[in-house]
Formats: structure tokens, C-alpha cells, sequence
């Protein structure tokens, strides 16, 4: 079954609230085998919303609208669809009694427009509103089935799970799920990672291979479908053996999480502690890890060395290192691993980390934006440097040094 999204709205294409609906309605179409192929967000406006459902009608099968049952002149999405088919619009008694109950209890006045949440399409069967007034439908027209849902997602979620799946489940045929593994990459770029299974994503047929992307991290989502979750996953694992075998040394987890959560899981299970000395990324790693509840537990603190003097008064980073014809500077090796490794005298921890580069948007030291050096030192271990580059904007430089500090922590931890 081919499906449709409709959200209905003046205030969505305003940017005046996001539409968390869509999200909510796809990942639940998904699991029951449904494909939505299309989501449109449309105003209050009576043609403009006929010209979106006409246009649904001709390549959807099921068209789920959510948005426009309310009680005022502007909530038209009953009104337009019966308009359409020719059908009326009814009082749903229940619907009713329960609204006049609703004002009785708390002594208001129930006016007029507050009987349009009760209506339905003639023909059509309700969705009951157990958290509000308006009462949803589902109809099916010639070949098409169609959902209405209240807006507000307190009502619209209650409503979907409750009424409008067992309603689905009668008029659909196949109920075949889509099943979908994340496997999570890092200290590869997107472009990098495509790259090398470039030849897997274009002769993908099941299960589909999907790379997506966010700042310093990238997923590939697998998907199939199948009756079983052991079964869409044995679908799955050549496929993903493949993936392994060419880029399984920047794969650091096999579900939805961020490379801090995992660094934070491998440090609790290790019972090992971190502290963390940043130049270019101005606290940035720091923000990440300590986002995490309970990560108090493995990371003591850090220090944010902006300048050369808090490198050398803090972290005890040899002024002859920073400064001076011959010095290699702030952004160099030597200056990571010193002050990585002054970092863990000072928080005495099992593991410390360094960030300093250039995060732009000018060059620094004769070097270029982008430049980064980081350093893992660790207990009666040797310290490990490394040099990256990185493009993008400073914002964009800066987390890209964070989860590739983690990244290199992740390593280290693993090894």
C-alpha cells in the first residue's frame, strides 16, 4: 500500500510549529508495511487543499490527513472532502454528548462552531477522540482509503494508535512490515564512506542500502521487509557483512546513538576515567559528553586552553613549544600531545584527550583552517597524535573535531 501524508496548516508553512506529525505517522505506516512516498503540507485554504488530495488520489492509496477538524471557520478538511464526494456531513452523537459534557463540567458555554468537532462524513466510520473534542474519520472512495486526525499530537497520536490502525487493518490486504537496521560511521566522511560501497548502493535491491549524513557522523540504514524481525535481519546480514569487510574499522554502532553515548558506555564498562583539554574546539567535547546523564561518573572535567598562556600556566605545555622562530606552535603535534599528557597529570585519569587546530575562518601560525591536531595519552601508555583536516565553516570545523576526538577515543578504548 502506496500512502500520503497531508498536513493541514497555515501555521506549518508559517514555520510556527513543526510538523512532528509526519514523523510520528511514517515510522508507524513502516512497521506496518506501508510505503508513504509523499508528505505535503498545505494551508487552510479550501482549492489549495482540494488540489493537494486530488493530486494524493492519483498516486497514493491511502491518504492520511492531519489538521483542519477544529471548531472554527478556518478548519476545513471535512468540509472539503465531502465537497468532493458528494457526501454530507453528520453529527456523530457520541462525539456530541461527550462535547456537552465537557462544557457542562466545567460551567462554560458551549456555542455553535464547537458542533462542527462533532461532524463526520456521511458514509464514513469515526475515529474516536479519547484526549479532545473532534472526532476523526476513515472512508474509503473508489480504490482510495483516507484517515482524518486531529492536529495536536496529544490527540492526533492516541487516536492514530487506538482506532485508525484497527480501522487499517480491515481494509488493508498485505500487512508485510518494513524492518530497517542503523549502522553508525565515524572518522569517515559521507562522501568517503558512499565511495567505497558506491558499487553495493547502486545494484541494491533488497534489502536498500540508504547513506545519510549529520556533521561528523554518518549512517547507513538498511531496510527490507519481511514477517519477522529474525528474519528481516538474516535478510540483512550478507549485506551487512559486506559493508563490515570494507569500512568496519570506522563502524561504531549498530543501533541510533551518537559517538559520545558510545565512548560514555565504553568508559562505564571499562571503569575508566577521562578529562579532556580543548583549544579550537572551545569545550565543545566537553558539552558532548557531559550532555549524557550519569557521565559524571567517568569524566572528571577539562580544561578549554584557548590561549598560549593557559596552555603553558595550565596544562604545562613548555613555552618553547608555542612560541618562538623555531616553536611548532599552538596547532602542531608536539602541542597536542603536550598538553594531553599535562592534562592527565593534572586530572590523574586513566585516559586524557587534546583538541588544537585552526577552526578558522582565518588562518593561524602560517596554517591553514581546518588543520587539526589531537592526542589520546593514557597510563604507562605511549600518547598517540594524530593530524586531521577538515572543511566547512568554524561552527561546522569545530564538531567535526569533537566526534573525531571521540572517534579516536573509541579506537583507543577498543584496542
Amino acid at each position: 500500500m502506496k500512502a500520503e501524508l497531508i498536513a493541514v496548516g497555515t501555521e506549518l508553512l508559517l514555520g510556527q510549529i513543526a510538523n512532528t506529525n509526519g514523523q510520528f505517522l511514517a515510522q508507524h505506516c513502516a512497521g506496518m508495511g506501508i510505503d508513504v512516498y509523499f508528505q505535503t503540507v498545505v494551508g487552510d485554504n479550501p482549492d489549495r487543499l482540494k488540489e493537494a488530495l486530488a493530486i494524493a488520489a492519483g498516486r497514493a492509496d491511502l491518504i492520511i490527513c492531519t489538521g483542519g477538524l477544529g471548531p472554527t471557520q478556518d478548519d476545513l478538511t471535512k468540509d472539503v472532502l465531502g465537497e468532493l464526494f458528494g457526501r454530507k456531513l453528520v453529527i456523530h452523537q457520541p462525539s456530541l454528548d461527550t462535547m456537552v459534557g465537557f462544557f457542562r463540567d466545567r460551567g462554560a458555554v458551549m456555542i455553535d462552531s464547537n458542533l462542527r468537532q462533532a461532524l463526520m462524513l456521511e458514509g464514513s466510520d469515526p475515529l474516536v477522540n479519547d484526549t479532545g473534542l473532534a472526532v476523526g474519520n476513515g472512508l474509503t472512495e473508489g480504490d482510495t482509503h483516507y484517515i482524518l486526525l486531529p492536529g495536536p499530537p496529544r490527540e492526533m497520536k492516541p487516536m492514530f494508535l487506538n482506532y485508525a490502525i484497527p480501522w487499517l487493518r480491515k481494509v488493508m490486504t498485505d500487512e508485510t512490515p518494513l524492518f530497517s537496521k542503523m549502522l553508525k560511521f565515524t572518522g569517515i566522511g559521507e562522501s568517503n564512506l558512499e565511495h567505497a560501497l558506491l558499487d553495493m548502493i547502486k545494484e541494491q535491491v533488497d534489502p536498500t542500502i540508504a547513506p545519510y549524513a549529520k556533521e561528523g557522523e554518518v549512517t547507513i540504514r538498511l531496510t527490507t521487509r519481511a514477517a519477522t524481525q529474525a528474519e528481516a535481519y538474516a535478510k540483512m546480514a550478507v549485506v551487512e557483512a559486506e559493508i563490515r569487510r570494507r569500512v568496519g574499522e570506522f563502524l561504531y554502532a549498530e543501533e541510533d546513538v551518537t559517538i559520545e553515548q558510545v565512548v560514555y558506555r565504553l568508559l562505564q564498562e571499562k571503569q575508566v576515567t577521562l578529562a579532556a583539554a580543548e583549544s579550537c574546539t572551545g569545550g565543545l567535547l566537553a558539552d558532548l559528553l557531559t550532555t549524557i546523564p550519569g557521565s559524571s561518573s567517568v569524566f572528571r572535567g577539562g580544561v578549554v586552553s584557548y590561549s598560549n598562556e593557559l596552555k603553558a600556566s595550565l596544562l604545562g605545555v613548555p613555552m618553547n613549544l608555542l612560541e618562538g622562530e623555531d616553536a611548532p606552535g599552538a596547532v602542531s603535534s608536539e602541542t597536542a600531545k603536550a598538553m594531553a599528557e599535562g592534562m592527565l597529570a593534572i586530572a590523574k585519569t586513566d585516559y586524557a584527550i587534546s583538541v588544537t587546530g585552526v577552526a578558522g575562518p582565518d588562518p593561524s601560525e602560517g596554517k591553514p583552517v581546518g588543520l587539526v591536531f589531537f592526542a589520546v595519552a593514557c597510563k604507562n601508555k605511549p600518547t598517540e597524535v594524530i593530524e586531521s583536516r577538515f572543511s566547512g565553516n568554524r561552527e561546522t570545523i569545530k564538531l567535526k573535531a569533537a566526534k573525531s576526538a571521540l572517534y579516536l577515543l573509541w579506537v583507543r578504548l577498543n584496542g
